[in-house]
């Protein structure tokens, strides 16, 4: 099975070139690679894009909650420790 390519070329101006230039770089492919790739992969949604940022709020909000959850369990322990001492 051969894979088959076909040459096709495009007008752009030298600011998107360079634009294509700097991406394809900064993703270590080719600039015919970068355009495949952003010409073929699904653009998301509106939601989806919501969805992330929500995820992102969730898990540093868990980390804050989880370190707090972490210090009452500590001084807890220490006043329980001191209540043991003085009795």
């Amino acid at each position: 099975m051969s894979v088959q390519s076909e040459r096709i070329t495009i007008l752009g101006t030298p600011d998107f070139k360079a634009f294509l230039v700097r991406e394809s770089k900064k993703e270590g492919i080719s600039m015919s690679e970068l355009v495949r790739r952003r010409c073929t992969q699904k653009p998301a949604s509106n939601d989806e894009a919501l969805l992330a940022a929500l995820i992102g709020e969730v898990n540093g909000a868990t980390q804050k909650a989880k370190k707090s959850l972490e210090k009452g369990l500590s001084d807890a322990e220490n006043v329980l420790a001191e209540i043991r001492e003085a009795a």
